[in-house]
């Protein structure tokens, strides 16, 4: 089976020699000898010795109880019982050079009747580190999830045969032998990066035990590239131990987990008004305390009366109000363009079994419908879409679709085309910077939301949790994303932490996760400190 490694090369998914240990009864009890003939007196010695003799063996070799072994090798009209399973192929041949040194210890009567055949170990020497994209092997070395699922077909490769003539004692040198090769399977490059994948783990893990979360998930994406550095689970699972997990936290929820992404969604519905000339970060708006919205009102998660908010002031304070009042200059059908054309509704196509494609109101929807999606709510998404949706709108404006294959070698070492990703421009570069203004006017409210030598941009997202079991919200989904740069921006992080008890806000719980993972992704990936102040634009007005 083929190798899985990260960008540098560490293996993350590997095959390593093992066998299957099988004894045939019968031969153990006579030790080989030819039934056609009689046994002579020392042929019946060793006879009698055998069972207990290769019993022990076993014992020390492979563990467990002697008397298994010898109940097994006591099984009558039997030529073959397998004893153990997955033996690494040093200890069988520790065990088979014991059985070679026989009765005496010297090698003149040797014990027979075990044997081995080909039974590779799938192993995963980073045990956890990115358990969620390998994913795991089953007992029979089928992948059972992740990559190891996905890729299956090209990993496992083809298996060889041989065909020969045997006696008791073994391989007859002038028989039959006819020997096809097995083809190795497939391996791959990842784009992810295995040290990072771990400190992206560790983060989220603390970021979810401080928020009291029960899930979460983090994503790293070189913002112009659409390359996932890591990608992250909460919980997750050791990928040589699936078993020991909870079984719903053996997928990768990253993308299989629909959910509405709250108030993130805000730099797209800006970026499509930004594209559309409705809209500069100065923008004047008279945002009041709620607004009308199909039978009901919209408000704030703040309390006001009537403000005054530039658009970088509605984005900055995160107002759904004044997100509304804007979005509604835009027609239906024009936003859902923009939307699918951000990635939103269809699957991102990463290669990670069971993405959720999302959903994306139809054209037709209904203007509270549009009230709804412009920050937020009524409509879902998956981590990896809106990462890389919210990345096409910083970069330039040009959407790239998210990659975690960075390249695929057969056995004979030659390269294996893979589809090349798709790219498509959605904004202009000057609507993505106009954006990217409005961001960054979100770390600059706050000192405390900014890091050290960095220009970043940012949005956060607390959106009610649409709850299928009683088909009601019930609970949060509270996200941050974050890049930097924000002069040019290389690296974007994503986080959303689900289901918090306490404090549920986005700003509060996931910025300080996202901002301890750009702390760390800046310098290892070389991104040179910023040199420029962060522009100073009205957030208000008289």
């Amino acid at each position: 089976r083929g190798s899985i490694t990260d960008r540098n090369g560490v293996v993350l998914a590997t095959t390593e020699p093992a066998m299957i240990v099988s004894i045939d009864p019968d031969m153990v009890r006579t030790n080989g000898a030819d039934k056609r003939y009689a046994m002579s007196e020392r042929k019946q010695e060793e006879a009698a010795a055998a069972p207990e003799a290769v019993a022990d063996l076993l014992v020390k070799h492979l563990g467990g109880r002697k008397q298994d072994y010898l109940d097994a090798i006591a099984t009558e009209n039997s030529r073959y019982k397998v004893i153990a399973r997955k033996v690494p192929a040093a200890t069988f041949t520790a065990l088979k050079a014991d059985l070679q040194l026989g009765m005496d210890g010297d090698g003149s009567r040797p014990w027979y009747g075990v044997f081995g055949d080909s039974d590779p170990i799938r192993v995963y020497p980073n045990r956890t580190v990115a358990s969620n994209i390998v994913g795991f092997v089953n007992g029979e070395g089928v992948g059972a999830s992740g990559l190891e699922y996905a890729l299956d077909d090209d990993l496992e490769g083809t298996a060889g045969s041989m065909i020969y003539d045997s006696s008791t004692y073994g391989t007859i040198p002038l028989g039959t032998s006819i020997s096809e090769p097995a083809v190795d399977g497939a391996s791959y490059e990842l784009t992810i990066d295995s040290d990072l994948q771990w400190m992206v783990e560790q983060f989220l893990a603390e970021g979810m035990d401080q928020a009291g979360a029960k899930t979460g998930m983090a994503v790293v994406m070189n913002a112009k590239t659409g390359e996932v550095l890591a990608l992250a689970n909460g919980p997750s699972f050791d990928s040589s131990n699936p078993g020991s997990a909870d079984a719903e936290d053996l997928g990768n929820r990253a993308v299989t987990q629909a959910y509405e992404p709250g108030s993130v969604e805000k730099v797209l519905t800006m970026a499509a008004l930004a594209d559309q000339g409705l809209v500069t970060p100065t923008t004047k708006v008279v945002v009041p305390a709620r607004i009308a919205s199909g039978d009901g009102y919209v408000r704030d998660s703040f309390e006001h009366g009537t403000i005054n908010l530039t658009a970088a002031g509605i984005i900055a304070q995160s107002s759904n109000i004044g997100t509304i009042q804007l979005a509604r200059q835009m027609d239906k059908v024009t936003l859902a363009g923009y939307l699918k054309k951000f990635g939103l509704g269809t699957r991102s196509g990463i290669g990670l079994p069971g993405e959720t494609s999302g959903s994306v109101p139809a054209d037709d929807m209904a203007d509270y419908t549009r009230d709804q999606i412009s920050f937020g709510q009524g409509l879902s998404v998956n981590a990896v879409q809106m990462t890389a949706a919210v990345a096409a709108v910083v970069n330039g404006g040009v959407y790239h679709q998210p990659t975690i294959i960075a390249s695929a070698t057969a056995a004979d070492g030659t390269e294996i085309a893979l589809d090349e990703p798709t790219e498509r421009r959605v904004i202009s570069e000057e609507a993505s910077s106009m954006v990217l203004e409005m961001m960054e006017s979100v770390v600059t409210l706050n000192e405390n939301r900014s890091i050290p030598g960095y220009r970043t941009a940012g949005k956060s997202g607390t959106a009610q949790r649409f709850d299928s079991d009683c088909m009601c919200y019930n609970g949060f989904t509270s996200s941050f994303v974050g890049v930097a740069p924000a002069e040019n921006p290389q690296i974007l992080v994503y986080v959303a932490l689900d289901q918090p008890t306490g404090e549920n806000l986005g700003s509060r719980i996931a910025l300080p996760v996202v901002n301890n993972l750009l702390k760390v992704a800046l310098p290892r990936y070389n991104v040179a400190p910023s040199t420029t102040e962060a522009p100073n634009g009205p957030l208000t007005f008289d």
